[in-house]
């Protein structure tokens, strides 16, 4: 494997980790916000990786959407996952913030990918595209900004989908509670344990074009016009 082979997905895990992180910290720490000292106690609000990470979506899922699409003669696919989720006690943030206050932790870690998105894609424009003559520290800044605005943006774009456990079923859950719609949150609690197997569906199958891949490009373009 070539050596910018391995700068690529270097930069790849790397920006996985600083995205999915960061996206379970800030739940953990508006709640902390809220008064719930949930995450803190249980060492969530630290930016050690190894607390974070979850078997499955940290580890299995990344790698296989990354690597499958080689076995098949196509170039590396995206990578996408998500940390083991950090503690949150609703009742305790809800006592004190009401509902508002619920569905600011709900969607905490998506304005924290939306926001790093930004800040990648600011920077991607201000940095010219490696060539040879580059040093092996540039293009891995230039290829890590560049899997940081992607992934990101694919998270962002993933999480606000009305997937049961996924930040935007717990925000309509909220939501509908607010307004004493009790039967849509009822819904989202009873299905949670299908969560995981929706995720899958969509990864595997052309859903992933119409709820991932589309917005995701049309955000993309909006940020780099």
């Amino acid at each position: 494997m070539e050596s910018i082979d391995l700068l690529k997905i270097a930069a790849a895990v790397l920006a996985l980790a600083v995205a999915i992180i960061g996206h379970e910290i800030m739940h953990g720490w508006i709640a902390y916000m809220y008064g719930d000292t949930t995450a803190k106690n249980a060492g969530r609000l630290s930016i050690n990786p190894f607390v974070h990470v979850d078997l499955v979506g940290t580890i299995i899922v990344p790698a296989t959407m990354y690597f499958l699409p080689m076995f098949f003669g196509a170039d590396s696919g995206f990578l996408f996952g998500w940390a083991k989720p950090v503690p949150v006690n609703m009742a305790t943030v809800i006592k004190r913030a009401g509902y508002n206050g619920a569905m600011q932790v709900d969607l905490a870690g998506v304005a924290y990918n939306f926001t790093m998105a930004a800040f990648a894609s600011i920077a991607i424009v201000y940095m010219s595209q490696p060539n040879t003559s580059d040093s092996l520290i540039y293009i891995f800044a230039y290829l890590f900004v560049f899997q940081l605005l992607i992934i990101n943006v694919v998270l962002g774009v993933f999480n606000l989908l009305p997937i049961p456990q996924f930040d935007g079923a717990h925000f309509i859950m909220h939501l509908a509670m607010k307004h004493k719609i009790n039967s849509v949150a009822e819904f989202f609690y009873k299905n949670e344990r299908y969560g995981i197997i929706i995720v899958l569906i969509i990864l595997m199958t052309p859903l992933k074009n119409y709820l991932l891949l589309m917005p995701v490009q049309t955000i993309l373009n909006l940020l780099l016009s």
